[in-house]
C-alpha cells in the first residue's frame, strides 16, 4: 500500500513513533528507577504498546471503511458502556485523584481515549445518513446529545482536557459536514461556556488557571508542574543541552514521560528539535487531509469525514499538549499522540491512521 499517495502519511507518521520511543526512554528513567528499580521499565511497556499498535493499524489497514459505517453504533455502544464502566466499585482505577482507566491484568484501558475513536466513526456515519436533516433542529441536536452523554461521563471521571478535544473534533466534524455558521458560532460559544464554567467554578481547575498565567508566583504549589516545564524548555535553548542530558526529568518535572514529555525533548534537542517535531505533525496532518478532500471529491462522505476527523484530532490534541508545556494553556492531562507514554492512547491514534491508510487505498482504487 505504500506509494507517492500516502508516503506524506506513512513517513511522518514512523518518524513521530521513533521519536516516541526514543523520548520515553530518554524521559523516563529516573521515574521509573524510583517506581519499579528499573529505568527502563516505561520504555519496554512503550515498545509492546507499539507493537500492539502495528498490529492495531495492519487490522484496521485490512477492514473495508464501509465496515465501520454500518456498524459505528456498535463502536458507539461500546465506547459508551466503558464509560459507565468507570462508574461501578472495583472496575476504574484511581491515579493522581482521577478515575480514568480500567485496569486488565497488567495494564490499564483508558476508555475516553477509545471514545474518540468511537465517536469519531459515529458522528462521520450520522452525517451521512442524515446529511438532508442536519441543519434541521433535530438533525442538529441529536449528535448533540451524545456528545453530551459522552461528556458527562468523562468529566465525571473528571477530564475537562478529553472531553474539550472530543468536542473540538465534533464540532469540525458536522462543521465540515455542512452546518451552517450560525450552527457553528452557537457551538463554540455552548464549548466556551462549558469550559468557562468548568475552570471558574472549580476550586482545583481555578488554581490551576491563577498558576499557568504565573508558575513561578506558585511555584512551590500549583504551578510546579509548569515551573519545570519551563526551565527545562529555557535551558533546551537552540540546539539542546544533548540526548538523555535533560535535569527536569530528574524527579523535578512531574509526569515528564507523558503530559510534559515536550518539555524534556526541548530541553535535550532545543527550538531545533521542537521545529522538526512540528514539521512532521504538519506533514501528517496535511496527507491526512489531502485524502480526505481526494474522498470527497470521489463521493465517499464517510471516509472524508472519518480521514478529516482524524487529521483535526491529532492537531487538536498536539496543540493542546505543547500549549499546556509552553505555559499557553492551563494544565491538562492530554498526551502527545505517538509520543508520550500510554498504552491506549497510542493504540487508538495508530489504529486511526490504520483507517486512514486503507481509505487512501480506497481512494486509488476507485479512481
Amino acid at each position: 500500500m505504500i506509494n507517492k499517495d500516502n508516503i506524506l502519511i506513512i513517513l511522518p507518521f514512523l518518524c513521530l513513533l521513533f521519536i516516541g520511543i526514543i523520548m520515553v526512554t530518554s524521559s523516563s528513567v529516573y521515574v521509573a528507577e524510583k517506581m519499579y528499580g528499573n529505568p527502563f521499565q516505561f520504555a519496554e511497556k512503550q515498545i509492546i504498546f507499539l507493537c500492539i499498535g502495528m498490529l492495531a493499524t495492519i487490522i484496521a489497514m485490512s477492514i473495508p471503511s464501509n465496515l465501520f459505517y454500518h456498524y459505528d453504533w456498535f463502536f458507539l455502544l461500546a465506547s459508551f458502556l466503558l464509560l459507565l464502566a468507570l462508574l461501578l466499585p472495583g472496575i476504574g482505577t484511581e491515579v493522581n485523584g482521577s478515575t480514568r482507566w480500567i485496569r486488565l491484568g497488567p495494564i490499564n484501558i483508558q476508555p475516553s481515549e477509545i471514545s474518540k475513536l468511537a465517536l469519531l466513526i459515529y458522528i462521520s456515519g450520522y452525517c451521512v445518513r442524515r446529511q438532508s436533516e442536519i441543519n434541521t433542529t433535530l438533525g442538529f441536536f441529536r449528535p448533540l446529545v451524545i456528545l453530551a452523554g459522552f461528556g458527562l461521563l468523562i468529566m465525571s471521571q473528571p477530564d475537562l482536557g478529553s472531553t474539550l478535544v472530543i468536542s473540538m473534533m465534533v464540532i469540525a466534524i458536522l462543521f465540515f459536514a455542512g452546518i451552517s455558521f450560525l450552527q457553528f458560532l452557537l457551538l463554540i460559544c455552548l464549548m466556551v461556556s462549558f469550559a468557562a464554567y468548568a475552570v471558574f467554578f472549580i476550586a482545583f481547575r481555578y488554581a490551576r488557571l491563577i498558576s499557568f498565567t504565573d508558575p513561578f508566583a506558585h511555584f512551590k504549589e500549583a504551578g510546579w508542574q509548569l515551573g519545570n516545564a519551563l526551565l527545562g524548555i529555557g535551558r533546551g535553548e537552540w540546539f539542546g543541552v544533548g540526548l538523555g542530558n535533560s535535569i527536569q526529568k530528574n524527579l523535578y518535572l512531574p509526569e515528564p514521560h507523558t503530559d510534559f514529555i515536550f518539555a524534556v525533548l526541548v530541553e535535550e534537542f532545543g527550538v531545533a528539535g521542537s521545529l522538526i517535531l512540528l514539521a512532521l505533525y504538519a506533514f501528517l496532518i496535511v496527507g491526512i487531509i489531502m485524502t480526505a478532500i481526494k474522498s470527497i471529491e470521489l463521493g465517499n462522505l464517510f471516509n472524508g469525514l472519518f480521514a478529516f476527523g482524524t487529521g483535526i484530532l491529532i492537531a487538536i490534541q498536539a496543540l493542546f499538549n505543547i500549549g499546556v508545556n509552553l505555559g499557553m494553556l492551563p494544565t491538562k492531562g492530554l498526551t502527545l499522540p505517538f509520543i508520550s507514554y500510554g498504552g491506549t492512547s497510542l493504540i487508538v491514534f495508530m489504529f486511526m491512521i490504520g483507517m486512514v491508510l486503507r481509505i487512501n487505498y480506497e481512494n486509488r482504487v476507485t479512481k
